[in-house]
């Protein structure tokens, strides 16, 4: 059974790990340039762990989790407490509040905040279905949620700062991140937003992630696989996937999607694990 993590989060690897995790090598120290939920850190069991985004509130939320636990349990309490009064307006209203002070003074680019990190788990866990999703003035704009009562990730919190003495949490761009790779020793695994075929959802930070991006990604991972690195990727199982990643052995596997509209009704989508073809040894082809 999957490691829950304390975020709820579009794209979670969670429910995917009995899938994905006899397709990730052995290394020392896992590498992961779009972290997310940090779902696969929490089922894996590297010795060391490089965890980045490029989304500072989610990096800030790591350490704050990893570093402050005791501090950020009790904002959390003191906000989801104050989050559960009322009726369904007043809820609202108060997460309003949360949001356009998370807005106003909580982003954390390059600095520590706990009052931040408690801010974004709060919003996290009570907006519409957990999206994570930014306006062109990087503002946090998803809605509020009408949940009764939110789960509370206290468990969470705890396992993943048990689990984060063994990693390193750096805002990165994904290019600096892979840049950071030292030797065969090193895993590489990456999610990043999912190619589409239609303008859906896809937009986990202001920044985006284009259709340039990807391609930048994969000859970055065909470099890197070139060196000796073992790298894996996750993507849609669409053509241009395939096009773009050329040379990578591919599996596919389904997974629950619940993004929007439908998490009403989840349904199961194609993926792709894709992964550079190891070398053939003289003993292997004998």
């Amino acid at each position: 059974m999957a490691v829950k993590t304390p975020l709820k989060w579009v794209g979670s690897k969670a429910r995917l790990m009995p899938q994905l995790r006899p397709h990730l090598p052995e290394g020392k120290r896992l590498v992961e340039p779009f972290a997310g939920s940090c779902a696969v850190m929490m089922n894996t069991d590297y010795d060391e762990y490089l965890i980045a985004d490029v989304n500072p509130d989610l990096v800030n939320l790591y350490k704050a989790m990893a570093y402050h636990t005791d501090a950020l349990l009790n904002e959390l309490e003191i906000l989801f407490n104050a989050g559960s009064l009322g009726d369904e307006e007043s809820r609202a209203v108060f997460y309003y509040a949360v949001r356009d002070a998370f807005n106003q003074s909580g982003k954390s680019f390059g600095s520590e905040s706990v009052e931040a990190a408690a801010r974004f788990l709060y919003l996290n866990r009570h907006c519409f279905n957990g999206l994570c999703r930014y306006n062109r003035r990087g503002q946090f704009n998803v809605p509020f949620g009408k949940y009764k009562k939110p789960y509370f990730p206290a468990d969470e919190i705890c396992a993943f700062a048990e689990k984060a003495k063994r990693a390193t949490f750096i805002t990165a761009h994904y290019l600096e991140t892979l840049d950071l790779v030292r030797d065969g020793n090193d895993v590489v695994y990456c999610d990043p937003p999912y190619l589409t075929d239609s303008d859906n959802f896809t937009a986990y930070h202001e920044r985006g992630f284009s259709h340039m991006d990807q391609g930048r990604l994969a000859r970055k991972l065909r470099r890197l696989a070139e060196r000796g690195i073992q790298v894996v990727a996750s993507n849609s199982d669409l053509e241009m996937v395939h096009y773009i990643y050329a040379g990578f052995n591919s599996v596919r596997v389904n997974a629950p999607r619940s993004v929007g509209a439908a998490a009403a009704s989840p349904k199961m989508a194609a993926e792709l694990i894709l992964k550079w073809p190891l070398p053939v040894t003289p003993e292997a082809s004998a």
